[in-house]
């Protein structure tokens, strides 16, 4: 088969085919995601992650984290394809700083999607979303919060969320559930620690 479904390729290959169908120098936001149909929370994700890597202004973990914060809720409100606001529907991107993106971390994708696999999927489906819309809520909150050198963290994170959703891969998703309730404990024991000894010294 020359031209696989959709729903049987990879998610760089699908993101990587949606880019080719489109010509033009810059491509929308919602022309990017129409074709892809109930993997489009997935890959919104990915674009939401991809700021993370870039030389952008400061302060762009906190728009990342706020739009990442209302993506999961509409995870939590049962949305079976994310709703998105007129303005950023039109928003545009370069097709070419997209592909320049997907070459620069294809090393990485490129072990991400070997692991990947449709398993455990009972956990991408409802009701189990749910959790995923809690978590990626969590992951936005930390995002938004101005904690320096964490932005590679929390962007790796959603890359790997994302695969997980697009790929269908219960048991990926439930590394990141892990990974995310792993950091708010140890960053809130670090903050306890912190308080604890700056009270000690006075």
């Amino acid at each position: 088969m020359d031209n696989p479904e959709p729903l049987q390729m990879k998610t760089t290959g699908l993101l990587r085919r949606a880019l080719a169908a489109e010509q033009a120098d810059r491509i929308s936001v919602d022309a990017l995601l129409a074709p892809l149909q109930r993997r489009a929370f997935g890959f919104l994700l990915l674009l939401l992650a991809i700021p993370n890597f870039l030389p952008v202004p400061l302060g762009i973990g906190g728009v990342m984290g706020v739009l990442v914060i209302a993506l999961g809720l509409e995870l939590l409100f049962g949305l079976r394809h994310p709703w998105i606001p007129g303005f950023l529907r039109r928003r545009t991107l370069s097709r070419q700083g997209l592909l320049r993106f997907l070459d620069r971390i294809e090393p990485a994708t490129r072990r991400l999607e070997a692991l990947c696999k449709p398993r455990l999927r009972a956990l991408t489906r409802r009701p189990m979303t749910l959790v995923s819309g809690a978590v990626m809520v969590l992951i936005g909150i930390l995002l938004a919060l101005p904690i320096p050198f964490t932005n590679y963290v929390f962007g790796g994170m959603l890359i790997a969320f994302a695969f997980a959703l697009v790929e269908r891969d219960g048991a990926l998703l439930l590394a990141v559930w892990a990974a995310v309730v792993t950091i708010i404990v140890a960053s809130a024991t670090f903050s306890r620690a912190l308080t604890d000894y700056v009270r000690d010294l006075f």
